[in-house]
């Protein structure tokens, strides 16, 4: 009875903290933290302006972005939206005469959706939408090719199998696009591989499709009419006069082919189509003889492998195209097509160009940049370094020979990047394969450990909370500063021309040229501390000192202004006008720049009660002479906002109380999205000004301000550090933003419509300003100890930053141990040679290149090595491992490795602490499948591996192995135990002296144990097919008994244990969800002294007790790891999940049945006002292949800042709530998480 009591207790804090707060049922709030990574089609045009180099990319999960370079070669995201949906393919086209580009999306939506970009409202438009067939990624629906005439006059979209639509586009009277009636192109019992459209100029537009008939092959059983199967090459015609779509012609083409791109025709090139097959490019057209080429191969590939092209892209100009495809493997080819006057073509090469990771999308910039999004791991932007016409290594049609044995080859061995220069990488997670949150490093804010990419490109990436920060320059100082300044000498000049240092009792002045140096004749005082410098609007400069004010003239000429008696100046806050000091004893004196004669004069002087603490003063407002407000934060606990008018200068407007001391101050104006109200009919920005305060305690306090009236209202409140906070104005992108300064740097800033407050990944800084130079046009100059920084904030948007440490093999697991802090990562690649082998390989006798000729040699002589990441790894045989045990510490430092046999496969671990033993430390147990091999799924048994720990965990010191029967996919701790899944058989083991001794066992799952975890005498078992299993232990019996299983069949890929009844999984679908035992069957359960055996016989199928799922939510990813976890000091647990896309996302429970009612009616209202970019249902998209149960799309509701002002308040007033009321509930539980 006391052991039931007390799990009883157990089980009502676990509930407590899973979300039973809100109510009987669990209501969760489902926000992405980090947008996938991984990208699954690329497009480039000009979006927002004719001549914008612009990259559209989708991204998993559903995400639509736009992508610009800058100047410095940074590929920076412009705008990022969720279109909840799930995106096969985009496509860039531009209409006749018009100056941008338009997209044209093809989704599971069942609409062909056309999007424009408004450079006005910095989002995404939909220009026209309509339904062609059914929602979901089906064989038969259109949107998996899409294919645009050149020209921009008709779309054609392809299904799998069977339709083909084209659409007419066209331009009304008012230049706003029209687009016709779907025309079908269908071909029953057809499946298609690739559609491209062709350049044929003016005329009639000509699509092309690789189309193989499979009519005959399901009429013939014995498999021939299958195995005779030919691919044709099929141009479609679509007559604009007719308003029909006709099949042109048809050609055999190789069954090897997958690809097609049309060659630039007209009078740009010969027209007709490349198409990509097994080993070779051959050029087909109607009425012309085929040309093919080899391409060529590397010298170390087997003869009987094939190579096959995975993607191909065209860059053209004036008089000059050419091709880029990349290989299965990832080396890059040039193709040139050389044609004469008649559009004969007499010749295609194809010449080895550079090797890259393999990607989805590569991308030619006019501007001579490559964009290659990768297909796994971070994504390149390069430069061309070299166009690629010298290279020795080329294949020609001319000299393509067969033979009896095929065609000859050409042969060529890879070397590092010649022709591409990379520039820039954007991070990716994809995929992530296992995720650990936890503080390993004690830096009281958890890090994120993620086993992330795969093969070579493997990794563990950690994350932490913040933007990442890219360190410009780092310069000891004299001494300990107190703070610094930068400042220009005219306000034409679009860079900075002083950096102005305050020591204690001095004050240094730096400019800026080509380099830094220290210079005596700024005009500046050195010889006393800077309380504050200011670039006037006059172009002269002012330096604030204890013992007044030094106004620096244009023609140098110096006006100062001298403190009364013996008081000093405290406090100081100015603008390019205005200028207010605090003295000490509390008087305020305030200032004006006068138009007429150019000096700094006193306007009004007032008297307060006590010291004053801090001062604020907005910047002036363009075409306005002064700003109108004044902030005074006093020792009392209190702000103070004063009028600066002409009519009433210093006289107080409104003041409120702060939870302790202010600090410091400032201004900051918050511009929200743009509205559609513009008299013009142009976008007009909304802006709020918010007076931010930095307490003594560590809390950020913005309040907003009443243009007009001034008052204090909409107070929100942040905790950011142990440190005061500083606050500092930058400029981010063109835009104003807030630097915070306390334990650690904060940046506050506007993205997208939303406010953003995020961390910066840097150390403490004392003092900051805003910094432009040439080689930095937006950084931060900072002072820490006695060092001067030069930073710059990188990636706005992202909520981490990571490291990257590099991985031998593909992770299986991730498992972090509490004691020593380390990691222990479990690695596997299939068809694969060990570390050891791939040296040898690499390092063995040179290869010959064709012609006889040697491969490079560096400097010592040596075969110079090329990085896997980059080369890829050779295969081997199918069947063959190469796996191994690696552990790291916080750091990412590798302590040791283990490498396995090369049959054998490391698929699971745990550590475990067996009962009875002398030493009691936890153990490492490591799941070993032998010979395991797929399709179908078969091993030659497996291996239970004991290892222990020792020198402080750094190192693992074999005990013994154990072999066992089958896959031992899943493995976990239980009472002093090693409970084990092999294969379909759940067993328990104890510690014996020469292996492990197997005590219990139950072979009642249906298909393979892949996840286990316990709590007391439960264990709840994931099969890989059929959801959750409820088990209970009966020690006196010493048998496990099945009394609960799940109502669904779900494919598993995900598990966490929530409370002593829930369970929390994901299936490969995308699907979340919570799967509860029912309280009354739970106390049945207990109660039943047979364990549920009682009513075996009573359910006709599976276990006698049913799971209730309580959640359900479609992510729209494959969610590959879950962990309950807490982001930040006080902030609210909640569940983190990572998908094999890279992103990483949060459910967090609601707190009260307030916060439920509030978000699930905003969610409703927003499905109305906002829906969808690309077409499809939210509602729907949510719920995919289950009604979406007691779950708030956080991801929807935030897309309300985006909407326009008038939308807002709609909403809002349905709410019964302002627009400002319901941004800070958004707010509030974004900053519960991070």
């Amino acid at each position: 009875r006391e052991y039931r009591q007390h799990r009883e207790r157990v089980a009502e804090i676990c509930t407590a903290v899973a979300g039973r707060a809100a109510g009987p049922t669990m209501y969760l709030y489902g926000l992405t933290l980090q947008r996938a990574g991984g990208i699954s089609c690329a497009v480039y045009g000009n979006f927002s302006a004719p001549k914008a180099q612009e990259l559209v990319v989708a991204r998993g999960g559903g995400v639509l972005e736009l992508l610009r370079p800058d100047d410095n070669g940074k590929v920076q995201v412009v705008h990022s939206v969720q279109v909840f949906g799930c995106i096969r393919s985009v496509n860039a086209f531009r209409l006749t005469g018009s100056p941008r580009d338009l997209l044209v999306v093809g989704s599971d939506s069942g609409r062909v959706v056309i999007l424009e970009y408004s450079k006005e409202k910095s989002m995404f438009l939909k220009v026209h939408q309509e339904t062609f067939g059914k929602t979901g990624c089906r064989r038969i629906v259109p949107g998996q090719f899409v294919a645009t005439d050149p020209k921009g006059r008709a779309v054609m979209l392809g299904a799998i199998e069977k339709q083909k639509l084209v659409y007419v586009l066209n331009r009304d009277s008012t230049a706003r696009l029209t687009i016709s009636s779907p025309l079908e192109a269908h071909k029953s019992h057809t499946i298609v591989y690739s559609v491209a459209a062709l350049d044929v100029g003016f005329d009639n537009p000509i699509f092309a499709a690789i189309e193989l008939d499979y009519a005959d092959a399901d009429q013939d059983s014995s498999g021939q009419a299958a195995a005779e199967a030919q691919k044709n090459l099929v141009f479609y015609e679509l007559d604009l006069g007719l308003n029909h779509v006709a099949r042109k012609w048809s050609d055999p083409v190789d069954n090897g082919a997958n690809l097609v791109i049309g060659v630039p025709g007209g009078a740009d090139g010969p027209g007709g189509c490349l198409v990509c097959a097994e080993n070779f490019i051959i050029y087909k057209n109607q009425g012309h003889p085929d040309v093919q080429v080899v391409v060529p191969r590397r010298s170390d590939l087997p003869a009987e492998r094939g190579l096959l092209l995975v993607n191909i892209t065209m860059h053209k100009q004036k008089g000059l195209f050419f091709f880029l495809a990349q290989s299965e493997y990832g080396d890059v080819y040039k193709i040139t097509v050389e044609y004469d006057g008649e559009d004969n073509v007499k010749e295609v090469k194809c010449s080895y160009f550079d090797t890259l990771p393999v990607c989805t999308s590569l991308c030619v910039l006019k501007t001579g940049f490559l964009f290659a999004a990768s297909e796994f791991g971070n994504h390149g932007f390069y430069q061309f370094a070299a166009m690629g016409d010298d290279e020795d290594c080329c294949s020609s049609s001319l000299t393509t020979m067969e033979t009896e044995e095929g065609f000859t080859p050409v042969f060529f061995s890879p070397r590092p990047l010649k022709n591409l220069l990379l520039i820039d990488e954007l991070d990716s997670l994809s995929p992530i394969v296992d995720m650990k949150v936890a503080d390993l490093r004690g830096e009281e804010t958890p890090q994120i450990y993620t086993a992330c990419g795969r093969g070579p490109r493997s990794s563990l990436k950690i994350l932490r909370p913040g933007l990442s920060v890219a360190e410009m320059a780092v310069s000891p100082l004299p001494g300990n500063p107190s703070a610094v300044w930068t400042v220009k000498t005219s306000a034409a000049n679009a860079y900075d021309s002083y950096i102005v240092v305050s020591f204690v009792n001095a004050t240094l002045v730096l400019s800026i040229g080509e380099t830094v140096e220290e210079v005596s004749d700024s005009g500046f005082e050195g010889t006393v501390p800077t309380l504050a410098v200011m670039l006037m609007a006059d172009d002269s400069l002012l330096q604030v000192t204890p013992n007044g004010l030094r106004h620096i003239r244009a023609d140098k000429r110096i006006n100062e202004w001298k403190t009364p008696g013996k008081k000093s100046v405290a406090k100081v806050a100015c603008n390019s006008r205005q200028v207010a000091i605090a003295l000490t004893g509390g008087d305020l004196v305030y200032f004006e720049l006068d138009n007429v004669t150019g000096q700094i004069a006193e306007i009004e002087k007032r008297e307060l009660a006590g010291d004053i603490a801090c001062l604020a003063v907005g910047e002036v407002p363009e075409g306005l002479q002064r700003s109108r407000f004044l902030a005074v934060g006093t020792y009392d606990q209190s702000i103070t906002l004063l009028s600066l008018d002409p009519d009433e200068v210093l006289q107080p407007l409104d003041s409120d109380s702060m939870p302790a001391t202010p600090e410091s101050m400032m201004f900051h104006k918050f511009v929200s999205g743009a509205d559609e109200e513009g008299g013009d009919g142009s976008a007009v920005a909304t802006s709020t000004t918010f007076l931010n305060v930095g307490l003594h305690n560590g809390v950020l306090v913005r309040v907003e301000v009443d243009a007009v009236t001034g008052k204090l209202t909409d107070k929100r409140t942040r905790f950011i550090g142990s440190r005061p906070v500083q606050l500092f104005h930058v400029k981010i992108r063109d835009a104003d933003a807030m630097l915070c300064l306390s334990a650690r740097p904060w940046l506050a800033y506007g993205y997208q419509g939303r406010f953003q407050l995020t961390p910066l990944s840097y150390e403490t800084l004392d003092h900051a300003s805003a910094f432009a130079s040439d080689q930095c046009p937006e950084g931060i100059v900072a002072v820490a100890n006695n060092t001067l920084r030069i930073i710059m904030v990188e990636r706005l948007g992202e909520a981490f930053n990571s490291t990257n440490v590099p991985l031998h093999y593909t992770p299986r697991r991730l498992l972090s141990h509490p004691k020593y802090n380390t990691l222990v990562v479990v690695q596997a690649d299939n068809a694969a040679l060990t570390s050891e082998e791939r040296q040898a390989l690499r390092k063995g006798p040179g290869v010959k290149k064709e012609g006889g000729e040697d491969v490079e040699m560096n400097d010592e002589g040596t075969e110079e090595l090329l990085p896997e990441e980059q080369l890829g790894v050779p295969k081997a045989a199918a069947g063959k491992w190469a796996s191994c045990i690696q552990v790291l510490d916080s750091d990412g430092k590798s302590t040791e490795l283990i490498q396995l046999a090369p049959d054998q496969c490391a698929v699971s671990m745990c550590l475990v602490r067996f009962a009875g033993k002398e030493n009691k430390e936890s153990m490492l147990c490591v799941g070993i499948a032998n010979g395991l091999a797929f399709y179908p799924r078969s091993c030659q048994g497996g291996t239970l591996r004991l290892y222990r720990f020792v020198d402080e965990g750094k190192r693992l010191e074999l005990e013994y192995d154990t072999p066992v029967d089958d896959i031992p996919l899943a493995l976990a701790a239980f009472q002093g135990k090693l409970l084990a899944g092999c294969g379909s058989k759940l067993r328990i083991y104890d510690m014996g002296k020469q292996k492990l001794l197997r005590k219990c066992e139950n072979r009642g799952f249906p298909s393979i144990i892949n996840s286990i975890n316990v709590m007391g005498d439960r264990i709840y078992v994931g099969d890989a097919q059929e959801s959750f299993f409820y088990c209970l232990y009966r020690r006196s019996e010493n048998q496990i008994h099945i009394f609960a299983d799940d109502i669904v069949p779900r494919h598993l890929t995900a598990s966490l244990h929530m409370d002593y009844d829930t369970m929390a999984g994901a299936d490969k679908f995308g699907n979340l969800y919570v799967a509860r035992l029912p309280a009354e069957i739970s106390e049945q359960v207990e109660d039943d002294p047979s364990g549920g055996r009682a009513r075996e016989g009573a359910a006709r199928t599976g276990a006698p007790y049913k799971l209730e799922e309580v959640i359900q939510y479609h992510v729209g990813d494959t969610v590959c790891a879950m962990q309950k976890a807490t982001l930040q000091s006080g902030g609210s647990e909640s569940i983190i999940y990572g998908t094999i896309g890279g992103a990483l996302g949060a459910m967090v429970p609601f707190t009260s049945r307030e916060d439920v009612d509030f978000f699930t009616h905003l969610e409703m209202h927003l499905r109305q006002e906002n829906p969808p970019l690309c077409g499809r249902d939210h509602m729907m998209y949510r719920s995919y292949y289950f009604p979406v149960k007691d779950v708030v799309d956080g991801d929807l509701c935030e897309q309300y800042a985006s909407l326009p002002s008038e939308a807002q308040r709609r909403i809002a007033e349905e709410l019964d709530r302002t627009p400002s009321e319901v941004m800070k509930k958004l707010e509030a539980i974004r900053n519960r998480i991070l």
